[in-house]
This record gives structure tokens, sequence and C-alpha cells, in this order.
């Protein structure tokens, strides 16, 4: 039982691809082969064929068969026609009220997965995006985790040194080791981070099982100006596909309603028939007259009387969800209004907190280079100037988290207001 599965799990591990993808690269193969967009592909594709099969009614057909039958006394119906060597028939709706309204909402539908195509395609963008940047800050604070942990190593050594020496503390070698533990277990996480990171990439790109997508190295900055918060409310509202989406909804209910209120038209369709009788039913006995060839070409009206009461509670049903989606509308244009507010706050803040972020790395920056200073001049010890190298590594650590922040902040803003994959392709 062990074989296969190692066998499985060899193979499995050899098959797995790392790929190096550029962001626009990745946007590309993501809005091409991501599941969650080639499902919606696919649904446009069937409400597509759903629409012929509305219109079918409409289009002419020509249908030929046999009803041959032995006939003995009166030549009775086979299915409500005379038995006929050859019959061909050639139905087609000429007016059917009902039918084009199915017809137009299933046109409706077809808009209806358009759109959400679109909603697909930008969630996908913002994942994409919001991974590239997730790795890139992960990528950078490896860097400085890693730095730092050889500073504190040092650190650390050069504490032992002084405690053999008798020169320290017993304790404060412990402080040293505890602080290489935890930088150690930090640099693990963000190493385990950026594997989840590329695997979640892979997985959102299409790609196979097990594969990996590593962002290359590139300026991914999102460095265009945003627009006021008040233009982006309005855009978001004008340009939301969420909203239209609802909207293509109400249209088809509205559609449904006109189709039920039309059963009580009348209904014509074409009639087209030929027959081929034979003399051995009977025909000549129980009629004045035997023709062999029998063409009939005319209009079936239909006039509804008594249509019973499930249309109007068919119509009410309707109603109902038109109320229903007219309340959502009013909820999604209030939601994404507090979302673009909330969004600017969060780029105000982000904003601040980068800021101070860079005011305090600036301070460390420069606490180091006065230890190097007072190093060289034998006032410091390089313990010292070592736990300032760790400490500016910190300082850059959150540097690196309030810049990430600002990001996906900005990123968030674009999604909402419709204009993310353009930025990203700039």
């Amino acid at each position: 039982m062990k074989a296969p599965v190692v066998f499985f799990l060899i193979t499995f591990c050899a098959a797995a691809e790392v790929r190096t993808l550029t962001l626009r690269d990745a946007l590309d193969v993501a809005l091409k082969q991501n599941p969650d967009v080639v499902l919606a592909r696919l649904d446009q594709q069937r409400a597509r064929a759903q629409v012929t099969i509305m219109k079918d009614p409409f289009l002419p057909k020509l249908f030929a068969g046999s009803g041959a039958a032995y006939t003995n006394g009166f030549p009775m119906s086979i299915d409500g026609n005379a038995p006929a060597i050859i019959q061909a028939k050639a139905p087609m709706a000429i007016f059917d009220r009902p039918q084009s309204y199915r017809a137009a909402q299933a046109n409706e539908a077809v808009r209806g997965t358009e759109i959400d195509m679109g909603l697909r395609q930008d969630e996908v963008a913002y994942r994409v995006a919001s991974l590239f940047f997730d790795a890139d800050q992960a990528a950078r604070s490896l860097a400085a985790v890693e730095r730092q942990v050889e500073s504190l190593v040092r650190v650390r050594d050069l504490t032992a040194v002084r405690i053999t020496e008798g020169r320290g503390l017993p304790i404060q070698s412990k402080q040293a080791d505890l602080k290489v533990l935890q930088a150690q277990q930090r640099q693990a996480e963000l190493a385990d981070s950026i594997a989840d990171t590329e695997t979640s990439l892979g997985q959102v790109l299409g790609f196979n099982p097990g594969d990996r997508v590593q962002p290359a190295q590139e300026d991914r900055r999102l460095t265009g100006q945003l627009d006021s918060e008040e233009a982006a409310i309005q855009q978001a509202l004008e340009g939301s596909r969420e909203i239209r989406r609802l909207e293509s909804n109400l249209q088809a209910k509205n559609l449904e309603i006109k189709g039920y209120r039309a059963e009580r038209l009348p209904k014509v369709d074409f009639v087209g028939q030929y027959s081929l009788l034979s003399k051995y039913n009977n025909y000549e006995k129980f009629f004045g007259a035997f023709q062999r060839h029998n063409v009939e070409v005319g209009a079936s009206v239909t006039i509804p009387i008594l249509v019973g009461r499930s249309g109007q509670a068919a119509i009410a049903q309707s109603q109902v969800d038109i109320d229903k989606i007219r309340t959502q509308i009013g909820q999604t244009r209030s939601r994404i209004t507090a979302d673009l507010q909330r969004a600017y706050r969060d780029i105000r803040r982000t904003e601040s907190a980068q800021k101070l972020a860079r005011a305090d790395l600036d301070l460390a920056r420069d606490q180091l280079t006065l230890d190097l200073t007072l190093y060289d001049e034998g006032k410091v010890t390089m313990a010292q100037v070592e736990a300032s190298r760790a400490a500016e590594q910190e300082k850059w650590i959150v540097y690196y988290d309030t810049q990430h922040a600002l990001e996906v902040a900005r990123l968030n803003v674009l999604r909402q207001t419709g204009t993310l994959q353009a930025s990203l392709r700039q």
C-alpha cells in the first residue's frame, strides 16, 4: 500500500512547477483561465444558447413521416391525423406575445451574464494584485529579518564573550538568545507566508495543483493619483457592475410580468400540412370524393377565454421579487458609498502611519550612524552597534507593513470605482 502512495507523491512533486510572472502577465493568464472566470464564461455561453431556444418557435420547421395503417371501416385518425402513406408538417409561431417576452428575458439574461463576467474579472484582478503585493511585502520583510537575525546572532555571540570574561550577567545571555529565537521564528513564518502566497497565486491563475507563481522583480507601486472622495463615489455608483446586475434582474422581472399578462392575448400559428392518402383506407366508401395529394396552408388562432388564477399569482410573486431587487439596489448604493468612505479613511490613516514609520526609521538609521561613530571613538561596544542594526531592520519591517497597507487601501478604492484593471496595466 505504501509504494503507490510514495510513487504518487514523487510524481506530484516532480510535476509541480514554479513560474515567474510579471503582474501584467499574471493578469492576462488569470482573466483567461481562472476557474471563476471560466465558469462565468460557460454561463454566458449557456445563456446565449437559451436565447436560440426561446426564439425557436418563431422559426420555420419541417417534419416528415408516415401514418400508414390498416383500416377496416371508417378511417379513424392517428394522433389527430388521417391515416396517410406520407405526412409532412411545417409548424411556426406567427404571433405569441408570451413567447416573445420569454425570448426578451433570455436576451436580458445574456446581458446579465456579461455583467457577471466583468464582476468575476474585477474580483480576480483584485485577488491577483493583492497576492502580488502580499508576496512583495513578505519578501522585503524576510530580507530585513534575515539581516536582523545576523545582527542578533552577533550580539548573542559578543554577549557570551562578555559573560565569559566576567563583564556581563547570565540573564543578558538569555535575553540575547530569546531575541534570536524570536527573529528566527518570524523568519520561518515569513518564508511560509511567501510559499502560501505563491501557491494561492497558482490557484488563482488556474495552474495545476501544486504549481506556484513567483512574482517577478519589478516596480509594482500604484503611483497614479486617485480621484477625490466625492468623485470616486459618484464614479462607483454610476459604473457599478453590481448595481447594473441588479438592474438587469429588475428588467428581467418586468419582462416576466409582461409575459404573464400577455397570456390573455390570442396566439397565431402558421399551419402547413401535406398528406399522401391511400385507397385501401376506405376513403372512397365514406367520403364523396377521394384525392391522393392533400395540402393545407393557413393559420391557427387560439383565443384564451378562461386562463385560471395562476397567472395573477405568478405576477404577484414577480412583483414581490421586483420590490426586493429595488431594496437591494438601495442597499448596494448605500454600501458602496460607505465602503468608499471607509477606504479613503483607510488611505488617510495608512498615509499618516507611513509617515510616522518613516520618521521612526530615519531616527533608527541616525542612531546607527551615531553608534558607528562612537564605536570608532571607543565609546560603545560592537554589541551595541549590532543591536542598533537589528533595531533599524525592525523599523524597516514596520515601514514595509505600512507601505503594504497603503497599497492595499489604494487597490480597494480602484476596485470599487471599476478602474483597477486599467490602473494595473499602466
